[in-house]
This record gives C-alpha cells, structure tokens and sequence, in this order.
C-alpha cells in the first residue's frame, strides 16, 4: 500500500442508477487490480511458513520420545479403530516419531516396529536403549577414557546431553559416556 495513494470523491446528492453501477464496478477493480495484490504475498508467506513445519504439534519431524506408561498400545493406524498391533510393558522406551495425525503418533521403535500412539501416552522425556552387543560407558567422552560401566543391550538410561558422536547417560546412579551410534534414542547429528 506504500506504493499508492488512494484519494476518494466525496460525491454530493443522491446517485443515480447508472452512477451506482459505475462506482460498484470501480470499487471492484480497484480491489482486484490493486488491494489483493498488495496482500497477497504477505498471505502465501504466511502459507509457506507454516508448510515449513507442518506437523500439528508444531515440533520437528523426526525428533525422540519415550513412552510415558507402563502399558502402551501401538495401532495400525491413527485412531482407537485400528487394531492394536503391539504392546509396550516399559516406560521410558524411545521411539522416533516420523509423522502426526491430529493427536496420534506414528512412531519406530528401536527394531523397527512402525506403528501409532496416542499423544498422551507419549513424554518428551529423552531416553536411549542400547542396542548391538555389551557396550562400554565411560567416564569422558573419549575410548581411552576410564570405563565406568558395561551394560546389556536392551537396558535403557535417560539421556543427558548429546555431542559430536558421545552422549551422556545416566543409568541408574551412574552417569556416563557411550558412543552415540551405541543407542536408540538420538539422531545422527542432533545436539542437546
């Protein structure tokens, strides 16, 4: 609207028919030849932004979560009328959720089981499995560090920071460094 400077005719007396039709018209094309235009671009911007991420809860796609119950049914697909097709026994299990649906999940477990969960059954709370063969925690993030512990695959810790290719876990009272591709539970490059 910058560009242009609307001036309006203040008209005296009563318009006739063929004056009404005239002032209509103009009134038309002024608002498709100049208004709409102008507002446009700022409409699909905001169209655009939010097609950049488009999951409904706002967060980015993949990201991590952790179950937030003792049981948890994983469905075939979004909704209570798709049959369930797996059930979790252990809170705090990871999963990567890879797409929303309103206010289900479909997540991948650490084998690669895809399914779909509720929101509510879900936590952000950030936890990693381990997974491959008995791995080896340190006490800094360095190999030829102190070993702190040895831990089965399957047992799952609460992640406490990731960074380059270490995170720090925290198993029971012990905190410690594991090789980031030692996990499910944290993507390849993320840092927190």
């Amino acid at each position: 609207m910058d560009k242009y400077q609307i001036k309006f005719v203040i008209l005296t007396g009563p318009l006739g028919g063929w004056h009404k039709i005239i002032m209509v018209r103009f009134l038309l094309l002024f608002l498709v030849f100049f208004l709409i235009p102008a507002i446009g671009p700022q409409a699909s911007d905001a169209r655009s932004d939010k097609s950049k991420n488009s999951s409904p809860s706002g967060l980015a796609i993949p990201r991590f979560v952790s179950l937030a119950s003792n049981t948890v049914h994983m469905r075939a697909g979004p909704g209570v009328r798709y049959p369930i097709t797996w059930v979790y026994k252990h809170r705090g299990t990871p999963f990567m959720v890879m797409a929303e649906h309103e206010y289900w999940r479909k997540v991948r477990d650490g084998e690669g089981t895809e399914g779909w969960m509720h929101r509510s059954l879900l936590s952000n709370r950030r936890t990693g499995v381990l997974r491959g063969r008995v791995a080896d925690l340190y006490a800094l993030p360095d190999s030829n560090s102190q070993i702190t512990l040895r831990a089965e695959p399957g047992v799952i810790g609460k992640l406490l920071e990731c960074k380059k290719s270490w995170c720090r876990m925290a198993l029971g009272n012990t905190k410690a460094w594991i090789l980031r591709t030692a996990i499910f539970g944290v993507l390849d490059t993320e840092k927190f």
